[in-house]
């Protein structure tokens, strides 16, 4: 089939069924006539795809189409329809894609928090820089353990749950910036290297690590992934491959957006282990295993469901129904 004749012999009746589509009111002889000439456009659009696959006259019409179907049945998808695919396939694939990018950012963050602990712990003028002996030993003796414990477990959680969510996602809506996020990992890095600094220079390292790590292990991560996908915002603006870079933004901002929703519900969880667990006068193996548990479930969910949604073609963005056609590029 030759599609520049077909758009040639169809074209007056498919600007009819755009314009149709675009009207906001009706007749009832109109929606019949909207009706058949969708049909009609359908019919095009499969001897179109038979005949030569995805084309750009092929794209031309399933816009037009996709426009007329909103208009005939006007009724969003079913929200709860929704809700089991965007936890199932959306956001796995979005965070496996995110994989490499979060392990980089872990390992930087680690060394900057290290080098930082061991710098300012090593040289006393630093250590005195930072207050008095009497403030710092009263932090390291009793006010770091008194932060976990002085609140009600309920509202110490909620309060650090939405106070690590809204860096979360300043991490990925000012993603395009690109320093944002890695202001935010850098000042983090520096003031947990700071608040151990000052713990090992009275001998509570120890006490450092085992107050942090029940709840740190997931909420770190969180932290790590939020930024991961602010800088693939970026990168995508930054790079955007053959695409344009408004298209190669909004796909990305799409698609990693749904990170920041993810990271909400993960940084809940670790909020709930920070306020219900770090404190409790349990066992340490048992606190830091709750907390490496829920890490454990996090990256399951991330590699391996994550894997298997992305290995399905998921990419985190919305379908194309719900997004639009795609414009085609060479290559």
């Amino acid at each position: 089939m030759d599609l520049d004749a077909l758009s040639a012999a169809r074209q007056a009746e498919w600007a009819r069924l755009d314009e149709l589509s675009r009207t906001r009111r009706l007749t009832g002889a109109e929606v019949d006539e909207l009706v058949d000439r969708y049909r009609a456009a359908s019919a095009d659009l499969a001897d179109a795809k038979t005949s030569a696959g995805r084309s750009i006259h092929g794209d031309h019409i399933s816009t037009m189409l996709a426009r007329a179907r909103l208009r005939l049945t006007g009724a969003p998808e079913n929200v709860l329809r929704k809700v089991p695919r965007f936890f199932a396939l959306q956001l796995p694939a979005a965070l496996y894609r995110l994989r490499w990018a979060t392990l980089v950012i872990a390992v930087g963050f680690v060394l900057v928090g290290t080098v930082v602990a061991l710098w300012v712990s090593g040289d006393d003028a630093l250590v005195a820089a930072l207050g008095s002996r009497w403030q710092l030993e009263q932090y390291a003796e009793n006010e770091f353990t008194d932060y976990y414990s002085e609140n009600h477990p309920a509202a110490f959680a909620g309060t650090v749950w939405s106070n690590n969510a809204w860096i979360a996602l300043q991490c990925v809506l000012f993603g395009i910036t690109g320093f944002w996020p890695i202001m935010v990992l850098v000042q983090n890095a520096v003031g947990v290297g700071t608040a151990a600094a000052v713990m090992i220079e009275f001998g509570r390292g120890d006490v450092f690590l085992l107050y942090i790590a029940p709840h740190g292990l997931l909420e770190l991560t969180s932290l790590f992934v939020a930024a991961a996908a602010g800088l693939a915002i970026f990168w995508a603006w930054v790079a955007p491959g053959r695409r344009t870079r408004g298209e190669a933004l909004a796909a990305a901002g799409r698609s990693l957006a749904t990170v920041a929703i993810g990271m909400v519900f993960a940084l809940a969880l670790s909020g709930v282990i920070e306020g219900f667990v770090t404190a409790q006068p349990w066992p340490w193996p048992l606190k830091i295993g709750i907390g490496a548990a829920a890490l454990a479930l996090f990256l399951f969910y991330m590699i391996v469901v994550g894997g298997r949604a992305y290995r399905r073609g998921e990419t985190g963005d919305l379908t194309e129904y719900e997004a639009g056609t795609p414009t085609l590029t060479a290559g």
